[in-house]
């Protein structure tokens, strides 16, 4: 047997938590990690506080294992990313899928990984255990965007699959992000599933040490299924009627070698590229932050749009299943604005139903007009569903995360305001910024050939269906009790007010709500029909407020004023409610 966790030793006690770092450090495959450890150590016997304190920081909880997988800092430690935390969760998963199959036989697993640092040493470790113990493991050929597994689970009708990235985290980040095939059709896991897996990695982690772990040889998938995937993303554009004068930037990430495939299969003329962030690189030089979100993030974007005139930036973030749209702006210091991600969400979900009424049509439907379902997350904008209700389609609100929206039954379309979109449920359950790209330069072909911008369509969406105006506050914070306690204060004591509006009523998601599972979400509605929805982030240290808002009153222009004062005033009253 291991030695136990240090998460059971008494409190204030240092003596254990150097026991289990050394344990760990005999298990360690990795020089880097071996050395940091071997440094804390030393400053630890020798009664370096600052040592000691690190060593608590690592080894007194384990990187916890949920429905978003495992995502930390690359370090050495139980709460950090590295070979060893990999090497259980791969063990563990596999032990997990043999239990999944009769007689132990028959499970299978695709591994992606993208161009972070250790992502490809993390995906061949997780290859090799996993054929160590019988299960059958396919590695895909190279650094593939996020995208290419999700669609490679259901291509390849595995059982599972594993994409060893940590999206647009900070650059000394990295991730475990699992999928399951079968009646999961390649969706990330979910509960209950999350709970078995991680109760099996921490089982493998208490009675098995990795340099015991049993090792074999996996496949090497061939190229075909990156063209598989080529072709079917390509698909969900039409023939371009006029060519759009873009610019596309990879973020440092792996998405341009696979969008510029799908870009030249479905005929549109390659983009001007952001060359200084075009090729992967884990150290992402030219930004503070890897997420189109994070000011400053576009900035070089903005700079090379300006010189070519651009109609239009794409940008992916490193892992590419996320989409970040900008503009034309004259009012912009920038000269292009970024849209949100509930303005590109609406705008792809009307689209989306439009398609599904042409297509009603082309077969005859009649009067039973469009099948189909538009979902969002619950934090994402209220205009989806009045696209949904205009046009006689389904709606579904979910939780947050991608996992929850794909699998919204009969869905078409779904979206979550974090620049998330899926486009093309029947090929990828998840999130895919390559196929969303593809879907709005498609939309933006059309819309040029009719003589209209991205900005005047928007106009004609607040006209269509009212104006809604969305807003985020986002804490970070440095110790995660900080969110526990405004929580806590939230609910213990509700709001009357927020921003001088009355508070109509809460609805608390911790014990579920209305066929939403249990989750620690408070949505509040005001008397004026906004809506607050507030969250700790399940993927960073954050604490998150989403604001909307709606008018429906008078021209395009008032409508867009009411909304943004009424957006001013709640951003205001949340601000002073969660200090």
């Amino acid at each position: 047997m291991l030695p136990p966790d240090a998460a059971t030793d008494a409190p204030g006690t240092d003596a254990p938590v150097i026991a289990t770092a050394e344990a760990w450090l005999a298990q360690d495959p990795d020089p880097e990690t071996q050395a940091q450890l071997r440094l804390l150590l030393s400053g630890a016997h020798s009664g370096d506080a600052a040592a000691i304190a690190d060593l608590h920081s690592r080894f007194d909880q384990r990187l916890a294992f949920g429905t978003a997988g495992l995502r930390g800092e690359i370090a050495a430690g139980s709460n950090r990313m590295n070979r060893v935390l990999v090497s259980q969760a791969a063990a563990g998963l596999a032990a997990y899928l043999l239990e999944q199959h009769a007689n132990g036989s028959g499970a299978s697993v695709v591994i992606g990984y993208d161009g972070r640092k250790n992502s490809q040493v993390f995906a061949k470790d997780t290859a090799e255990l996993m054929a160590g113990v019988g299960v059958r493991a396919i590695l895909l050929p190279r650094l593939l965007p996020t995208p290419v597994l999700a669609f490679a689970v259901r291509h390849l009708d595995a059982s599972a699959g594993v994409m060893v990235t940590a999206s647009h985290n900070p650059p000394n980040d990295n991730g475990y992000k699992v999928y399951l095939g079968g009646e999961n059709e390649g969706s990330q896991i979910v509960a209950p599933d999350d709970a078995l897996i991680a109760a099996s990695i921490v089982n493998v982690a208490a009675t098995q040490l990795v340099p015991e772990m049993p090792r074999g040889e996996y496949e090497t998938a061939d190229e075909s299924v990156v063209q598989a995937y080529v072709d079917a993303t390509a698909s969900v554009a039409a023939p371009p009627r006029a060519q759009v004068n873009a610019v596309y930037t990879a973020m440092h990430g792996v998405g341009w070698d696979t969008t510029r495939r799908v870009l030249e299969a479905a005929g549109f003329e390659l983009p001007t590229l952001v060359d200084a962030q075009i090729a992967p690189n884990p150290a992402f030089p030219t930004v503070a932050f890897p997420n189109p979100e994070e000011p400053g993030a576009m900035d070089l974007s903005y700079e090379t749009a300006r010189e070519v005139d651009a109609e239009l930036i794409i940008a992916n973030d490193p892992d590419a299943d996320r989409l970040a749209v900008a503009i034309p702006d004259p009012s912009s210091p920038d000269g292009y604005r970024r849209l949100s991600g509930n303005e590109v969400g609406a705008i792809l979900g009307w689209r989306a139903a439009i398609l599904a009424t042409d297509a009603a049509r082309a077969a005859g439907a009649g009067d039973r007009g469009p099948v189909g379902t538009l979902a969002c997350s619950i934090v994402s904008t209220p205009a989806l569903a009045a696209v949904a209700d205009a046009y006689g389609l389904d709606f579904a609100d979910t939780l947050t995360g991608f996992k929850w929206v794909s699998r919204a039954p009969g869905l078409i379309f779904g979206f979550e305001e974090a620049l998330g979109y899926l486009v093309n449920p029947g090929t990828v359950r998840d999130k895919d910024g390559i196929s969303a790209a593809a879907a709005f330069l498609s939309l933006a072909s059309e819309l040029k050939a009719d003589g209209v911008t991205i900005a005047s369509h928007l106009d004609a969406f607040s006209e269509k269906f009212g104006h809604y105006a969305s807003g985020q506050i986002s804490v970070r914070v440095t110790d995660l009790a900080q969110i526990t306690t405004v929580m806590t204060r939230l609910r213990d004591t509700p709001p009357a007010l927020v921003g001088g509006i009355r508070v109509d009523r809460i609805e608390d998601l911790k014990d579920g709500f209305e066929g939403l599972p249990p989750s620690d979400v408070l949505r509040i509605w005001l008397a004026d029909g906004s809506r607050v929805m507030v969250r700790p982030s399940g993927t960073e240290p954050k604490l998150k407020v989403y604001l909307d808002t709606h008018s429906s009153d008078g021209t395009v222009p008032e409508r867009k004023s009411a909304a943004a004062a009424a957006l001013a005033s709640l951003d205001a009253g949340m601000r002073e409610l969660i200090g």
